[in-house]
């Protein structure tokens, strides 16, 4: 193949627009309003496990958006009801077979909901565009017990790593607890948890969840859930945490966290910050990766078999 021809075949990018079609459909069913926000901002995400992209406009250092959460949080604080929107979204990261440093999202936000009420109509969103099964559910928590045999609310870092060691993972490098259960989760859990059907799971960890909600239930857990599928990450969402005060700490927790680990602090979103302050309706919202949807509706294994110019060819 020449480097200037596109990387999917024409065949799959029909498909892939058809089910992109199918997914707007969805919304408009739904009295969802279709937005659009900016993709370069002042601000980004302080997460440390994420990376932004910065760009140099008008002497300026800008930020390709991760997401277009911050904004559409903007747009609920306004009046605006539910809403979704189908955008590019920017992540300096490696390529590989289910990654790629551009790539397509799917962001959507309803107000009166929590995040158990988001699963339900994500669950009848996946099984409209996929034709899969309908979803199986299960706490973070259960799920480690289930596969690990280990509780991850408990466990020491000591533990975790010598569950590590059990499932052929060796790290020499000090992790915290945090790190082990993400390896975990990514090593010995996601391949496995849902080969037959979707599978939604909830209730993670409070220090895993800066933009959701604290459990009413357990103080250690957060309203958050994430989506896999066929050994695919495919979604994540929250009940929306909607206080000014705490989400302006769990940021500045965040930058702490990356000055420590070599990182560079972004500055905090002053205008998501402001909109919350004004007020965010009690709300639940998801990310979906729209590449890894479209792989999975066209039996692919590979991202770049459904996208027009993966990086390299960009």
């Amino acid at each position: 193949m020449k480097d200037w021809q596109p990387s999917a075949s024409i065949r799959n990018l029909k498909k892939r627009a058809a089910l992109i079609s199918n997914i707007r459909q969805f919304f408009v069913n739904r009295d969802y309003l279709e937005v659009e926000t900016p993709l370069l901002s002042h601000s980004t995400v302080t997460n440390p496990y994420i990376e932004s992209i910065e760009a140099s406009v008008q002497n300026k250092t800008l930020y390709l958006q991760t997401s277009p959460e911050f904004a559409m949080k903007r747009l609920l604080a306004a009046g605006s009801g539910p809403i979704f929107q189908i955008s590019k979204a920017f992540r300096k990261e490696e390529s590989g077979k289910k990654h790629n440093p551009e790539f397509t999202i799917l962001e959507w936000y309803r107000p009166g909901f929590d995040h158990h009420q988001l699963m339900e109509e994500m669950d009848l969103f996946l099984q409209s565009i996929l034709k899969c099964k309908a979803a199986e559910k299960i706490t973070y928590q259960n799920l480690f017990k289930h596969y690990l045999k280990i509780d991850p609310l408990t466990a020491t870092e000591k533990e975790l790593k010598q569950c590590a060691k059990q499932n052929n993972i060796v790290i020499d490098a000090p992790l915290e607890k945090d790190d082990w259960l993400n390896l975990l989760m990514a090593s010995s859990i996601e391949p496995v948890c849902s080969k037959e059907k979707p599978i939604f799971v909830y209730d993670y960890p409070a220090s895993q969840s800066a933009l959701a909600k604290i459990s009413k239930h357990d103080a250690r857990t957060a309203a958050r859930f994430e989506v896999f599928y066929k050994g695919i990450e495919l979604a994540n969402g929250f009940h929306e945490l909607s206080d000014a005060k705490e989400q302006r700490q769990r940021f500045e927790d965040n930058n702490k966290k990356r000055f420590e680990m070599g990182l560079n602090p972004p500055p905090l979103d002053e205008l998501f910050l402001q909109a919350l302050g004004a007020g965010l309706p009690d709300c639940a919202g998801v990310a979906v990766g729209v590449d890894r949807l479209a792989m999975l509706g066209l039996d692919l294994r590979e991202i770049q078999s459904v996208l027009s110019f993966e990086f390299s060819r960009a």
